[in-house]
């Protein structure tokens, strides 16, 4: 049985490349960003149920994350109704990929995993992060968003303080050599824990 990890943070904090470190040192790792790309994406699963849903979301046999925002904005019950499509068909994604994965430990990226109660079904969770400067500057720096849509999905995640407080790790991303021991320490002290079990 393959050791559990969970792997979190907020936006901007360093997770995809804490991830990359991760996978470097021979974790299998499943991105629950990247399942749901998957999903979307021109056969995917939720391209037919979410067509049902809301057939103006589906472009080009794919379903745009773009659309879906703005049937989001103008209607309240959207978000429950496309959670409910893509949840299940995410959980399933995760299922299959532990049960075929071949690592002794496989580490679970999940942007929300405290806030969803997730936590549960790991081992222990490594949160990363970084002072809110470095954060905010890193997530501008993308030119993916707005200060004011930066600000919006920060107020809908557990406060940094709170995940680390819940963490069984915490990784400081603010330099990447940093990050890379601390990721090497970890993995280190779990693959010694599976060898005395």
């Amino acid at each position: 049985m393959a050791y559990r990890l969970g792997l979190t943070g907020s936006i901007g904090m360093g997770k995809s490349t804490t991830a990359k470190i991760f996978a470097a040192e021979g974790c299998a790792v499943w991105d629950a960003d990247a399942a749901v790309h998957r999903l979307y994406g021109v056969g995917g699963l939720a391209v037919g149920p979410m067509e049902a849903a809301f057939p103006k979301a589906v472009l080009h046999g794919a379903v745009s994350r773009d659309v879906l925002k703005e049937i989001i904005s103008t209607d309240a019950s959207a978000l429950a109704e496309i959670e409910k499509i893509v949840h299940p068909l995410v959980a399933a994604d995760r299922a299959q990929f532990a049960e075929t994965a071949t690592s002794d430990i496989l580490v679970f990226d999940i942007p929300l995993l405290f806030e969803k109660g997730s936590e549960d079904m790991m081992d222990a969770v490594v949160v990363v992060s970084v002072d809110e400067t470095t954060q905010r500057a890193r997530v501008l720096e993308r030119g993916t968003m707005t200060e004011a849509q930066f600000e919006a999905i920060k107020a809908k995640q557990m406060p940094d303080v709170e995940k680390r407080a819940r963490a069984d790790y915490v990784v400081m991303t603010d330099t990447l050599a940093g990050a890379e021991a601390q990721v090497k320490a970890i993995v280190k002290e779990i693959r010694a824990g599976l060898t005395d079990a």
